[in-house]
């Protein structure tokens, strides 16, 4: 049906303040990508579940650090495949954020929720991503 799945996976905020966050994070994705995936076939998001809808974001450093760990667990299991997967940030991505999340190395885009509801709000995002 020529659909792309994105894969979304993300900590609840006692998992991110636990000492175990990048190793549920890294069980989710074990445990959710399909064999065989491609850049052509599979993007995913790393969503933080209480940074959903919020306004609360995870520090750049944590960003940063869970899409690093993402990109590693793609390139092990996929090889060169794995540079080619998409890694999205989602979690109230806003305007006033969006250009220094698209700052970090492995932050491809993201995935936007409430604020791609209004042309204002959204524009700025996508600018942001243009001039990353």
């Amino acid at each position: 049906a020529n659909l792309l799945p994105i894969l979304c996976i993300g900590e609840s905020e006692a998992e991110r303040t636990g000492p175990n966050t990048l190793a549920i994070i890294a069980g989710q994705l074990d445990a959710s990508m399909p064999d065989g995936a491609t850049g052509d076939t599979l993007v995913i998001a790393y969503e933080p579940i209480w940074a959903i809808g919020t306004g609360r974001v995870p520090t750049l450093d944590q960003i940063i650090e869970t899409h690093d760990m993402i990109r590693a667990e793609l390139a092990k299991r996929f090889g060169a495949e794995g540079d080619k997967i998409r890694i999205l940030y989602g979690g109230s991505v806003k305007p006033n954020n969006a250009a220094e999340i698209f700052t970090a190395k492995n932050v491809d885009g993201a995935l936007v929720g409430g604020a791609s509801l209004k042309a204002a709000d959204f524009q700025p995002i996508i600018d942001a991503l243009q001039a990353s």
